[in-house]
């Protein structure tokens, strides 16, 4: 394990596809076991809606602020680990009749994780490696074995030269 244990934010939607639930009960039930066992330092779990629109009043108030806010920092993260999200942050035009003209809206993961190290971000998931896709269920597995994140292990791993 790590010198010291990591903190864990989920983000959850409130209005879920149909079988969501009880992915989400499961992933919260892994976290109550991992906080248990001293995996992880103790956890957040932060309800988000199905899209923001970072032009919208809803974007102005403190919970709207937050989540952009977070996602920027999701992003700068895979930016920096050379991974994406894009699959799971994706931009989707909104045609609404409160709007006097269509609006771009940032749709949501069901669910995100993101781990971090103290104040730094270490980990989002789900995230995409080339053509890996780094799961939550992943991650939580490698956090109940003791294992840094597959990227760490990956960025660890000696390059031969022919």
């Amino acid at each position: 394990m790590s010198q010291t244990a990591p903190y864990v934010e989920l983000y959850v939607r409130s209005m879920l596809p149909d079988g969501a639930g009880s992915r989400q009960e499961s992933v919260l039930d892994k976290l109550d076991e991992l906080e248990r066992e001293d995996e992880i330092a103790g956890y957040n779990v932060v309800v988000w809606g199905k899209q923001i629109a970072p032009e919208s009043a809803a974007a102005g108030t403190e919970e709207g602020r937050y989540i952009l806010n977070r996602v920027a920092e999701f992003k700068q993260w895979a930016l920096s680990n050379n991974v994406s999200l894009e699959s799971f942050y994706q931009r989707t035009d909104v045609d609404s009749e409160a709007a006097d003209s269509p609006f771009e809206a940032m749709v949501l993961p069901v669910m995100g994780l993101a781990e971090y190290d103290g104040d730094e971000l270490a980990h989002v998931a789900p995230c995409t490696d080339g053509e890996t896709v780094h799961t939550i269920a992943d991650r939580l597995e490698r956090l109940e074995a003791g294992d840094p994140p597959a990227l760490d292990q990956r960025a660890a791993t000696p390059i031969s030269s022919d």
